[in-house]
């Protein structure tokens, strides 16, 4: 008989955030330890956390995390890099050394500005050029890999339980307005150090659980417009689908929700509100490539909040709460306590319905 950690859980995978209304930083410490009654969700194969407002002495500048193999990759990138941007930090990521945590890359961090004459010439705004950049160091530099390029926010992930993870990073040492964890249990990819999630491009950051059985679809349809998918994994897909949605398409976060979770064509057609009923058909029609199909559930952050959405069947399970200002996202209630044990307004939202939560205080983040 095969013993826990030695059969597939399609079903594994845990993910958590919480976020401050009110723009409040907070240690990463509460949300590494919401990871550890979900421990039996992973196998080790990898965790990761993103943190916004971590940055704010360099919050006007992009803070490109990096995984490189070797010395020779990272002075090959740092030429690379001095050729398109402005660094103004260059240093190495600081961590704890831990036996749970092994085979570690060198893991460095750059926080740069796009050259303005550069952008002038190439007919770009910044984040289309540094999407660009992102997309080209990561399918075209040998040993070298972004896995974080937002402002004033950032992903820490390797393969490890998430709990020590969390302490490899020194997480606790950081303070954010937002976080959002994940412990991985991979499906259909091996574990490694860049397949960890949350998966990122810009400010956005993705932690998933569940399967999308129409990756292809997606995947096909995404690179049309640019997005090199190099890791094949679904959850990179979904992050750049929801950059596509938003950032490229200006669509809101309801809308975007509407598309890669779609009501169902007979939902739409019983909706009495005609402008509701005619908004959901365009967006059916027009990107029905990007329905995202499969058992999920997400957690999206973003400067300045974040989003929880499941699948439109709800397949994946996923609790919210709160307490005073701040909302709490877990896959068990048992996390949310961890972090608030005097969590109120525990509720489970319903298939396809997006929590979408803002900082109010804009100037603290």
């Amino acid at each position: 008989m095969k013993s826990e950690g030695q059969v597939r859980i399609p079903s594994g995978c845990a993910i958590a955030a919480v976020i401050s209304r009110e723009g409040r930083r907070m240690s990463g410490e509460p949300v590494i330890r919401a990871m550890e009654p979900m421990h039996d969700r992973s196998n080790g194969l990898g965790g990761g956390f993103a943190g916004y407002g971590i940055y704010p002495e360099y919050k006007d500048y992009y803070a490109f995390h990096f995984f490189f193999d070797d010395r020779a990759a990272r002075k090959a990138c740092e030429a690379f890099l001095k050729e398109r941007f402005e660094i103004v930090q260059s240093e190495i990521i600081p961590t704890r050394k831990l036996p749970a945590i092994t085979d570690e890359p060198v893991i460095w961090r750059y926080f740069v500005a796009p050259f303005p004459s550069l952008l002038r010439s190439l007919q770009l705004d910044e984040k289309e050029f540094v999407a660009r950049t992102v997309m080209k160091i990561n399918a075209e530099l040998p040993g070298t890999y972004v896995f974080s390029s937002g402002k004033n926010m950032g992903t820490f992930k390797a393969v490890g339980f998430p709990e020590d993870v969390g302490r490899y990073y020194r997480l606790e040492e950081y303070e954010g307005y937002c976080w959002t964890a994940h412990g991985r249990y991979p499906t259909n990819t091996p574990g490694w150090w860049g397949g960890a999630h949350p998966f990122t491009l810009l400010d956005f950051s993705v932690v998933h659980n569940g399967e999308i059985s129409s990756y292809d679809a997606n995947r096909r349809f995404i690179e049309m417009f640019g997005y090199q998918c190099t890791l094949q994994t679904d959850t990179e897909v979904i992050t750049y689908i929801l950059d596509y949605l938003v950032r490229v398409q200006g669509l809101t976060l309801e809308e975007a929700a509407s598309v890669i979770a779609a009501p169902f064509w007979s939902t739409i057609e019983q909706k009495t509100d005609l402008e509701d009923k005619e908004k959901h058909l365009y967006l059916r029609n027009l990107f029905s490539s990007l329905l995202v199909t499969g058992p999920f559930s997400i957690i999206l952050g973003f400067e300045g909040g974040l989003m929880a959405l499941n699948d439109r069947l709800k397949l994946r399970s996923m609790v919210v709460a709160e307490k005073e200002d701040k909302v709490y996202i877990a896959s068990e209630e048992a996390a949310i306590r961890t972090m608030e044990p005097e969590a109120e307004n525990l509720w489970a939202p319903a298939g396809g319905e997006p929590v979408i939560v803002t900082v109010k205080c804009k100037t603290a983040i």
